[in-house]
Parts: C-alpha cells; sequence; structure tokens
C-alpha cells in the first residue's frame, strides 16, 4: 500500500520546515522542494507515495517584483486538474490571487505579529473552529494584501483591519491563509492544517516506519547488489540506525568505518569501538586519522571552511579504505551517510527560497566529485522519526537517547582556529558538563548540550594571583528535531554548581558563561 504524502513548496519562508514538521506530527509524510521543481520529477522519485495535497509557502517577496519567485499558471491549473487540493500560505495565497487573475498591492496598514480574524463564513478549513469561536488570533507577517480577489474565491475571514486573510473554492479545492498556521503563535494553527490534511486532501494511508524499514530495505538490497558499501560509523543516533538498517539489507556488504579525526569527545572512540563489538555482529574497522584532520585544518579560522575541510578529508580516507578493501575483498561501490533531513534542508538554497544558513559535512561539505555512489536512507527523516526507526531494529535505548554530535566535531566548537592544546582543553569541559548533566538527571530532559571555546581570555584571580585564562560557554536547548529550539532553562544552584566545578577541575578556564539564546535567531551550533 502506497503511503499519502503532502508536497510543500518552498518560496524562501524561513517557516517552510515548520510546515513540514507539523505535517509529519500527524504521522503524515511531507517534503519540501523548491517551488522551480517539475512535478514529474517529484513524482517519478515518489513512485511509493500518493501525493494527496500541495501547500504554497510563504517567502519574503512580493508577487509583483518582477524577480519574485513564480510558477506558471499551468503549474496551478496541473493540481486543479488532477483534483489535487492546494493551500497557499502568506506569499503562497497571493501567489494564487495572482495566478488566477486577482490583485495583490501595498497594504496601507502592515500586519506584523498578533492580529484578531473574524471568521465570516463556514469554511472547510474552519469548520471544527466555528463551533468554539468566530475569531481567532494569529500570527501576521505581511506588507501586501489582496486588492481584488478572482470570482471563484470567496473570503472566509477578515482581519481587524478589513484585510482579507483566508479564502476558499470549494469546487476547485484551493484555499488560502494570509497568516502562519505552522507557527504555534496563532491559537488553532494545528487544527486548520489537519483539517487541510484530513479533511480536505482526505489522507489515510499514514507514514509508518514499519513500512519504511521494509521499503528502505528492498530498495537498499537492490541497489548495492553483489557490491560493498561502506559506513562512517561516528556512534551517534543517525551513523547507528543507518548502520543497523543497511546491515540488515545487505549484512556482511556493509563494512563500517569508524574515523578518529581527533575532533571526538573524551574516550569516544574507545567507547564506540567497544560499544559495537558487544551489540552488534557487523564489521567495524578504527581508522587513526587524527594527525591528517588537525594538519588540515591547520591556521583555518572560517567555519564554512572548517566544515568542507573535513568533509573532504573523511571522503579521501573513505576512498583509501575502499581501495583497501577493493584488495582483499571486493569492489567498493557506495558511501553510507546518516543525512538527515534538518540537515538537507539547512543546507542547499534554491534562488529565492530559504537562504543556506550553513553546509553540513554531510550533505554541502562533501566534494562535487566522488568515486563512491552515496546511500543516505535517513534523509527523509526528522530527529525523533529515526529515533522511532531505531528502536523498532532494536537499538539500545542508551544510543537512541544520544544528544546530537555533528559530524565536524569539537572542531566547530572552538571558536577560531582548531589545534591540540585547545581540543583537549575542550574535551575536559565537555566531559565534566555532559557527566554533570547524567548526575543532575538533566540529560534526558535536554535535546542538545555542549561546551564552546571562545577566542577570548579574561582576568580572573585565583588563588589571589592574577589570571588570564579562557572563556567556555555552555549551550543547552531542547528541541524535537533541530529545526527550531528554546535554551533549557537551568535553576541557580546547577550553574553555581558546574561553573565552580569546570573552573576548579580545568587548568586554562577561569570563566564560564551560559548561551540563553533561542533557534531562530540564532542556530544551535556556534558555527
Amino acid at each position: 500500500m502506497k503511503t499519502d504524502f503532502i508536497l510543500i513548496l518552498d518560496f524562501g519562508s524561513q517557516y517552510t520546515q515548520l510546515i513540514a514538521r507539523r505535517i509529519r506530527e500527524m504521522l503524515v509524510y511531507s517534503e519540501i522542494q523548491p517551488y522551480n521543481c517539475t512535478i514529474e520529477k517529484v513524482l517519478a522519485s515518489k513512485k511509493n507515495y500518493n501525493l494527496k495535497g500541495v501547500i504554497f509557502s510563504g517567502g519574503p517577496a512580493s508577487v509583483f517584483e518582477k524577480n519574485s519567485p513564480k510558477i506558471s499558471t499551468e503549474y496551478l491549473n496541473y493540481f486543479i486538474r488532477n483534483k489535487i487540493p492546494v493551500l497557499g500560505i502568506c506569499y503562497g495565497m497571493h501567489l494564487i490571487v495572482h495566478l488566477l487573475g486577482g490583485v495583490i498591492s501595498k497594504s496601507k496598514i502592515k500586519e506584523y505579529g498578533h492580529t484578531i480574524l473574524n471568521l465570516k463564513r463556514s469554511s472547510k478549513l474552519f469548520i471544527n473552529i466555528l463551533k468554539h469561536t468566530c475569531t481567532l488570533k494569529v500570527w501576521m507577517s505581511h506588507g501586501d494584501s489582496i486588492k481584488k480577489l478572482p470570482s471563484i474565491l470567496k473570503v472566509t475571514s477578515l482581519s481587524q483591519n478589513n484585510i482579507i486573510s483566508s479564502f476558499e473554492s470549494e469546487q476547485k479545492n484551493i484555499f488560502g491563509l494570509q497568516f502562519h498556521p505552522e507557527v504555534h503563535h496563532t491559537d488553532y494553527g494545528k487544527e486548520i492544517l489537519k483539517e487541510f490534511v484530513f479533511n480536505v486532501c482526505e489522507t489515510k494511508n499514514l507514514f509508518k516506519p514499519s513500512s519504511f524499514i521494509k521499503e528502505k530495505v528492498d530498495s537498499i538490497r537492490n541497489e548495492v547488489k553483489d557490491n560493498y558499501a561502506i559506513l562512517g560509523l561516528s556512534g551517534g543516533v543517525d551513523s547507528t540506525v543507518a548502520a543497523v538498517l543497511v546491515h540488515k539489507a545487505i549484512k556482511d556488504k556493509l563494512i563500517c568505518i569508524h574515523i578518529d579525526s581527533g575532533l571526538m569527545r573524551k574516550n569516544e572512540s574507545r567507547d564506540i569501538m567497544n560499544f559495537f563489538k558487544k551489540n552488534f555482529k557487523m564489521t567495524v574497522d578504527f581508522v587513526n586519522a587524527e594527525n591528517l584532520f588537525i594538519n588540515k585544518l591547520k591556521g583555518v579560522i572560517d567555519p564554512e571552511q572548517k566544515r568542507k575541510i573535513i568533509g573532504r578529508t573523511f571522503i579521501d580516507v573513505f576512498e583509501n579504505e575502499a581501495l583497501r578493501i577493493k584488495k582483499h575483498k571486493g569492489n567498493v561501490k557506495f558511501l553510507v551517510q546518516g543525512t538527515l533531513y534538518p540537515d538537507v534542508i539547512e543546507s542547499v538554497s534554491f534562488r529565492g527560497p530559504s537562504v543556506t544558513i550553513k553546509s553540513h559535512h554531510n550533505v554541502g561539505g562533501l566534494p562535487d566529485k566522488m568515486n563512491l555512489k552515496l546511500i543516505e536512507p535517513l534523509r527523509e527523516l526528522f530527529k525523533d522519526e529515526v529515533r522511532k526507526i531505531g528502536k523498532l531494529l532494536g537499538i539500545p535505548s542508551d544510543i537512541l537517547r544520544r544528544h546530537p554530535f555533528p559530524g565536524p566535531g569539537l572542531a566547530i566548537r572552538i571558536i577560531g582556529d582548531v589545534t591540540r592544546d585547545k581540543l583537549e582543553l575542550l574535551r575536559e569541559v565537555d566531559y565534566i558538563y555532559i557527566n554533570s548533566l547524567k548526575e543532575f538527571n538533566l540529560y534526558d530532559k535536554i535535546w542538545q548540550a555542549f561546551a564552546v571555546l571562545l577566542p577570548v581570555r579574561s582576568v580572573g584571580v585565583m588563588g589571589d594571583h592574577r589570571s588570564y585564562e579562557n572563556v567556555v560557554c555552555l549551550r543547552a536547548v531542547t528541541s524535537l528535531d533541530g529545526m527550531t529550539a528554546d535554551f533549557y532553562h537551568f535553576k541557580r544552584e546547577y550553574l553555581t554548581y558546574i561553573s565552580n566545578k569546570i573552573i576548579n577541575s580545568i587548568k586554562g578556564v577561569n570563566r564560564v558563561v551560559v548561551d540563553i539564546t533561542s533557534k531562530p535567531p540564532a542556530t544551535i551550533e556556534w558555527e
């Protein structure tokens, strides 16, 4: 049975990933594509899925601007002809009006932040909300508005400023929202999206982890055939789940390689090798490449350059290992990576749509040409979905509960150039910090926690003597998938304890600060 899915066309909104996230929370598969993708290509890549609906995201442009991102009227008509419901949000709403012959203009009254709506008529999107209220508090972010609505579209709500805030065409299955239902600031936002997904699109065949596993196992087995695949095993959730999933498909044709880049946390490589030897019957080779990575990073300050150097160096090591394996076993054609959907979203930029936030070493950090073909079995999934897959695969909870750790390792938690001394210092800080979270029963309440070594020194007084030492910053966030995050609110007693513990235990640190920034506006990692 095919899985139903919702396609999201990205027109540049920083909220686009939230739309996908909200729909995934309903156990409905959703996927973001650039607005200028071809629908034929999308459908060809989703042979095991049924397209049930399309959402046009918001965006920062105006539809009447010359270079604003647009699709053709024929593109919209494709969905109408095939009876695929369309929902436009903010810019996406304006684009639908524009394509159908309506008029969009600059608003005399711009609406940003919370706005009150008056629901004017029954709508498939508001059908259950109207049982409770005729007004909604929603989140607006627009400077344009609808001046003239095409005749086939009917107004379903007006804002307190008498601006059209939603419309629908029941006949054509077209819907538009001026506000953002995907953000938590909008009352009944999730309910509105649910009505579109289930009532309008009639989505029924939900995303099932067990079906996903079977589909991926069959697909990987058919692709790899008699060849070998290698996998970069970091020991984190993503690479572990990817390893167990691929091993299920091709057994001994998978060779896992753990590379000690010298950028790992304290005792990490030793613990990973022991864990896999104890829990899994799969081949795991160990490669000590510490000198190679640290030498390549010598004097490099720019974080994007760090990521790309590390990504290329990993590939160089993998390709060398592939040649070694080929001599002893057989042809290695594939490289498996634990890339996740947030990695893809943050690393890929389209003309007009969401800007690239940062390249991930396993997405944007890879060289253009490689001798190995990529297999990324998890690239469609969010982190919480990966944990569900891992649980079904029998992976111990100790691994599945681990905080995310970036592929570039501690290199992007050292602001500035990377040296052995800085790595050793940060390793010790991280070790004390993470263990203290476990001691205080805080580790499982936090999605990700880590320390950052700042490129500054500060004056202090230690033992009645002046000190001039390093500053470290502690970061801890709560999140579902890393797309958005809030900083964790530590109690004062814990902060006092951990600050004293780090300064008293580690020579070279005399000041500890705490990062209390959410995402957005910041990213979780500093680099």
